[in-house]
């Protein structure tokens, strides 16, 4: 899909930025580069400087120190009320008011954006809400008030989009529309920030992540590179013909020596082992004689949870 949304270098862009409170530094001298059109994680403990970051990034609060440019503007600068019209957000905790419909709400946000008005009830459609235009939103669930929430960041046609917990409350279909949405907005150039609690979500769809915690980010990179750097082992779940587990285990004792571990699994003719990465060919070859006789293998790599923690995190 060709994007009509001009292109930047750095959609979003940190120079040794920092945010103290007194003696308290709740955001320590951060870097970061965020490419238009990425789809980019941050992720962290609570307190660890996350939404200190986002608000920052939105002009909400001043930095104590250093420079922030979105959209290709200085936040300090005259220019960024013209650029933030071209950004979205969707905070973690959004307040609505429940005596408007999910219309009239759109319309309201519309208005305070400068956006089209025309655009509201497509939107709906968007995040799935055209048959509920018209119910109070009192009367919506929680999910439906973060789909909402997540319409009303879409207006104006963002060319960069913050999204601060965006799946609380959404059921599992609604989280697949949710990435689906992102992943089409990912295709017209649009530079997307999110923040998750839930890493399992992240994992197959950020292009980038970066790893905060007091304040400063402790590692940035695909899950790939991450997976390298904090270097993890495999996992591959064997299940043998019933008698070849002994076989199987002499088999890859040599592997032992070299630093994997074998464990017998809850069955008899299954088993586990967790070899470091430069060992995943020679284990495989170690297979290679059983032939028929290995009935299934699965290689398991270590998910985004395992790097947050093996970071230290």
């Amino acid at each position: 899909m060709t994007s009509n949304i001009p292109a930047i270098d750095a959609a979003i862009e940190l120079r040794g930025v920092s945010k103290h409170y007194g003696a308290v530094h709740a955001v320590d001298g951060v870097d970061l580069h965020v490419g238009a059109g990425e789809l980019f994680g941050l992720i962290g403990h609570n307190g660890a400087g996350k939404s200190t970051l986002f608000k920052m990034m939105l002009g909400l609060i001043p930095a104590s120190a250093g420079e922030i440019r979105v959209a290709g503007a200085s936040v300090r600068g005259r220019a960024f009320r013209a650029a933030r019209r071209m950004v979205g957000y969707l905070p973690e905790n959004l307040v609505l008011y429940d005596n408007l419909n999910g219309l009239e709400t759109l319309r309201f946000f519309a208005r305070l954006k400068g956006a089209e008005p025309a655009s509201c009830g497509s939107l709906l459609a968007r995040v799935g809400l055209a048959d509920a235009a018209a119910k109070p939103v009192r009367e919506y669930s929680k999910g439906m008030r973060q789909r909402l929430g997540f319409a009303q960041s879409l207006l104006g046609a963002p060319r960069v989009l913050f999204l601060d917990e965006p799946s609380n409350g959404l059921d599992p279909a609604a989280i697949r529309t949710f990435y689906a949405v992102l992943e089409e907005l990912r295709g017209q150039g649009v530079t997307i920030l999110i923040t998750s609690h839930i890493l399992a979500e992240l994992q197959q769809r950020i292009d980038r992540l970066a790893i905060m915690a007091g304040g400063r980010i402790q590692a940035i990179g695909s899950v790939a590179a991450l997976r390298e750097q904090v270097d993890l082992p495999l996992t591959l779940a064997l299940r043998v013909e019933p008698g070849a587990r002994a076989e199987l285990r002499q088999r890859l004792a040599s592997l032992r020596t070299l630093g994997a571990q074998v464990e017998d699994g809850m069955q008899a003719q299954t088993l586990t082992l967790r070899c470091p990465r430069p060992l995943k060919m020679a284990a495989l070859a170690a297979l290679q004689p059983l032939g028929g006789r290995l009935l299934d293998l699965q290689i398991h790599e270590p998910s985004l949870e395992d790097v947050f923690f093996g970071l230290g995190s």
